[in-house]
């Protein structure tokens, strides 16, 4: 749809607002946003404090650069991710174990499949796909997936050739398993993202119940962790926890709930992390090495029946604070920072998917602090799954089949 800006000065205040008219036919009104309320307005779960000023419910903003947002895929079952080749397709994830190959504008290139099987129950299903660094000439993809194991289930990831043309995977092989099996359907993560030295970081959760729960403090356990491995699925050189005994070597940081977002800040080359919480507490993390992220001992967030989690702790002494948590909820599942100054307020900002807060959040950071938060999309009613940058665009999927693409107008 054609823009149609509208101006308006409002007295004593020298504020210029411009109204731009998008292509879905819904109005974005833009401010310099430094004085925007926070975007949540609803009570919080619990009355929890924050430990420090802005760790939660910072000012609200408002992007001033008119951008669009088009719909260029409707109704394709059940994404799970939507990752962006180096050949400028982007290949798409769905949780009943395939793969599909899609252009920037949408259209279908490729069902992809020949996957080992998947156990689909609940949250489970086919989850991320990243491109190994050389994809270009060795076409390696790897992918995680939820795997059947004796009595319950886990969390796997396998590599393989992308096989465009016959439209397989070729080779298939599982080269990491985060142990042990447990009989749940729910937390399998996971997320995985190449850092600069070629090693592949993973996600996974602790899969909710309370026996995966409590493991998530373990180091002896797989559960509730960020994972770095080689290309073959050993120990990354240098991990933290390599030398100690009764230690799994792979493991680079711990207590961990639920990760679905992982990604590395473009500037500081820092790894980022968000994570659900219980009943609000949702997370957004900086991964250190070795570092302990609390889970369950502290959280912003209480249980699903109301209870407090624990001892109700926010702090304690060897646990690490998130930047910034959610509460109620924001659900954050994929997420990727703006790499591009193609809309130039956005340039470094963290964009990621809600599912159960339905919107897109935009993070605004300096300093490695939470200085501003936008909602997009909100219109959608949509529940976001992951997103993904390419080229100045963002790419988001939903659980309800939708391929969404954001771009400067």
């Amino acid at each position: 749809m054609k823009q149609l800006p509208v101006l308006f000065l409002l007295a004593g205040s020298a504020i210029l607002l411009n109204a731009c008219i998008q292509s879905n036919g819904n109005p974005v009104t833009t401010t310099d946003g430094d004085q925007l309320p926070p975007v949540e307005t609803r009570k919080a779960n619990a009355d929890y404090k924050p430990a420090f000023t802005g760790q939660t419910r910072i000012s609200g903003a408002k992007t001033t650069t008119a951008y669009k947002v088009d719909k260029i895929g409707d109704k394709l079952g059940q994404p799970w991710a939507v990752v962006p080749l180096p050949d400028g397709q982007l290949l798409l994830t769905f949780k009943k174990g395939y793969m599909q190959i899609h252009t920037t504008d949408g259209a279908l290139v490729k069902k992809i499949t020949g996957f080992p099987q998947v156990d689909d129950k609940g949250q489970g299903g086919m989850l991320d796909v990243t491109p190994d660094p050389a994809y270009s000439t060795n076409k390696t993809i790897y992918w995680s997936y939820s795997e059947t194991s004796g009595n319950g289930n886990l969390m796997a990831v396998a590599k393989g050739q992308l096989n465009e043309k016959n439209g397989t995977v070729d080779n298939p092989v599982v080269i990491f398993r985060a142990t042990p099996a447990l009989k749940s359907v729910l937390h399998f993560g996971s997320r995985l993202l190449f850092d600069k030295s070629g090693y592949l970081f993973v996600s996974t959760g602790e899969r909710s119940i309370s026996e995966g729960r409590a493991q998530a403090q373990l180091l002896s356990s797989g559960l509730g962790k960020i994972f770095r491995i080689t290309k073959d699925g050993k120990p990354a050189p240098g991990n933290p926890f390599a030398k100690q005994a009764g230690a799994i070597p792979e493991i680079y940081a711990y207590g961990i709930r639920n990760c679905q977002s992982l990604d590395i800040h473009p500037v500081t080359g820092d790894l980022w992390e968000a994570e659900f919480g219980p009943r609000g507490g949702d997370e957004l993390n900086i991964i250190k090495a070795g570092k302990n992220y609390g889970w369950p001992v502290i959280t912003y967030g209480i249980e699903y029946s109301g209870q407090q989690v624990g001892e109700a702790l926010q702090q304690k002494a060897g646990m690490e604070q998130p930047v910034y948590y959610w509460d109620p909820t924001l659900s954050p599942s994929g997420m990727t920072f703006y790499k591009s100054k193609d809309i130039p307020e956005w340039e470094n900002n963290l964009f990621i998917g809600g599912l159960s807060g339905q919107h897109i959040a935009r993070l605004i950071i300096k300093n490695n602090k939470i200085t501003g938060e936008e909602r997009l999309l909100v219109d959608k009613n949509e529940r976001f799954r992951d997103v993904a940058f390419y080229k100045g665009m963002l790419f988001a999927v939903t659980d309800g089949g939708s391929l969404y693409r954001v771009s400067k107008k």
